[in-house]
């Protein structure tokens, strides 16, 4: 089974997201969607100021098996992009809750999370 992070929110299509201390939201996909795509080799992430829409497609992974859309968990505007991933898309891989974080944004409500599943419900989703 997958690791899934106690302290992320997630949505059915794989993707988490980290409330941070400044108000902001990171996102990234899971450790089971990155087990699911294999190896990554072509990350492609919304630009820095781009407003995004809940539900949305915000970026593009691509791995040796397949290319898949990235959603946006929250509406929000971009305020930044994690670039070293265009060097090194396997982070993703090897570090899916940390270093292989894929953009930041500054939500638009103040409880940006609500209606996100927690880890425990992620969990038996993905079994």
């Amino acid at each position: 089974m997958s690791d899934v992070n106690a302290n992320l929110r997630y949505l059915k299509s794989h993707e988490w997201a980290r409330l941070e201390s400044d108000g902001t939201v990171t996102v990234g996909i899971s450790e089971h969607a990155q087990e699911a795509l294999g190896e990554l080799v072509f990350v492609e992430l919304p630009a820095v100021g781009k407003t995004l829409t809940a539900g949305t497609a915000a970026a593009v992974v691509e791995s040796v098996k397949a290319a898949s859309d990235v959603y946006s968990p929250i509406s929000g505007t971009v305020i930044a992009a994690n670039t070293t991933l265009g060097d090194a898309p396997e982070t993703i891989n090897s570090d899916c809750y940390g270093d292989g974080w894929m953009f930041k944004l500054q939500p638009e409500s103040a409880d940006p999370l609500a209606g996100l599943m927690d880890a425990a419900t992620y969990a038996a989703a993905v079994g």
